[in-house]
């Protein structure tokens, strides 16, 4: 199995020209740890399975975590209004958006960057420079005066701008700056020790540079097209074993209850006719009623992400990439070998 599988890795990397880290494991050990590409092309750094990665939206997870954690000690509940947990004005949205409705993309909220009608991911900086953008409020501007997609409940839209209400929402009933309170109750309690939210012009050492390769076969780093430093709704950095570890922790109850972590992973919202849902803050794929998997997914420019767990076969795969594009094809060749859930598609 382990030749297989890492000779299918292979492949698909010599096909797509993948950059970035792969590791399989499961209760026994690790099925394949591989890397390819570079973390600093210019000078030729390699990537290692001790390299961290962006991992853009693959961190609403932590986000959903944080506000169930929050939930446990009694200070949110599930279906506490917006305008009760947040002492921020929005004129134009639902009063009666809840917690719930943030967690699950239902909420009818304006996002900042509309993944079904916008592109390009640069365009928002142009009137809101991104190295202006280093805390949750500083995204306010981008949405917080703009009129409801829909009504609050009504249908799944994923939407960005939620959980950065959600990251707001955990900084003020916790008193605690977002990045600190995930570094502390998550990653901490996780074992995550290489993992955090940091500026993308103060990265600490072993973080791989995010890259945009052009057709013409040039490339730029990704420093001016994203937010100086990642919110609640994306933009962590994590290593492939952080990551894994995560799926542990939160499978095993160390970050929740065994009540409140089958809350978060419940699939409160059909997303598509395709048996894929959504949890709190991830993703879920079933099939005939069971669960094939657990997973979450990131892109922006220079990053693409997925992981996953498999509940039928305790399987854990974490796929990082420093480019716009490259994860998913590799997860979809191991989850082949492997005979386990197919993808939501990119």
């Amino acid at each position: 199995m382990k030749t297989n599988l890492l000779d299918r890795i292979t492949t698909l990397q010599s096909e797509d020209e993948f950059s970035g880290t792969v590791l399989v494991t499961n209760d026994k050990g690790i099925l394949a740890e591989v890397s390819y590409g570079y973390a600093n092309r210019s000078d030729q750094f390699k990537n290692r399975t001790s390299t961290r990665y962006g991992i853009a939206s693959g961190c609403k997870l932590f986000t959903g975590i944080a506000i169930c954690q929050l939930v446990e000690e009694g200070r949110l509940s599930f279906d506490l209004k917006l305008k009760e947990c947040l002492n921020v004005d929005f004129p134009q949205f639902d009063e009666e958006i809840t917690i719930h409705h943030l967690l699950t993309h239902t909420s009818g909220i304006p996002d900042y960057f509309d993944e079904e009608v916008m592109v390009d991911f640069e365009e928002m900086w142009i009137k809101h420079p991104m190295y202006h953008i280093r805390s949750l409020k500083d995204f306010l501007p981008l949405f917080q005066d703009q009129p409801m997609k829909f009504k609050a409940g009504e249908r799944f839209h994923y939407n960005n701008a939620g959980y950065i209400l959600l990251g707001l929402i955990v900084e003020q009933a916790s008193k605690c700056n977002f990045s600190d309170y995930i570094q502390t109750h998550i990653f901490d309690k996780a074992g995550m020790g290489d993992s955090g939210y940091f500026e993308l012009d103060a990265l600490p050492a072993n973080t791989a540079l995010g890259y945009i390769d052009h057709p013409d076969g040039t490339w730029k780093t990704n420093i001016y097209s994203l937010p100086a430093k990642g919110g609640s709704d994306g933009g962590a950095f994590v290593t492939v074993k952080d990551m894994a570890k995560l799926w542990d922790a939160l499978m095993n109850n160390v970050l929740l209850s065994e009540v409140t972590t089958q809350q978060l992973l419940t699939a409160h919202v059909r997303v598509d006719d395709e048996d894929n849902f959504y949890g709190y803050g991830l993703w879920i794929k079933k099939k005939g009623g069971e669960i094939q998997k657990y997973h979450v997914m990131g892109y922006d420019p220079g990053v693409s992400f997925h992981s996953a767990f498999y509940p039928e076969t305790l399987n854990r795969v974490v796929v990082c990439s420093n480019k716009s594009e490259g994860a998913y094809g590799i997860m979809k060749g191991i989850e082949a070998e492997l005979h386990v859930g197919s993808s939501i598609s990119e």
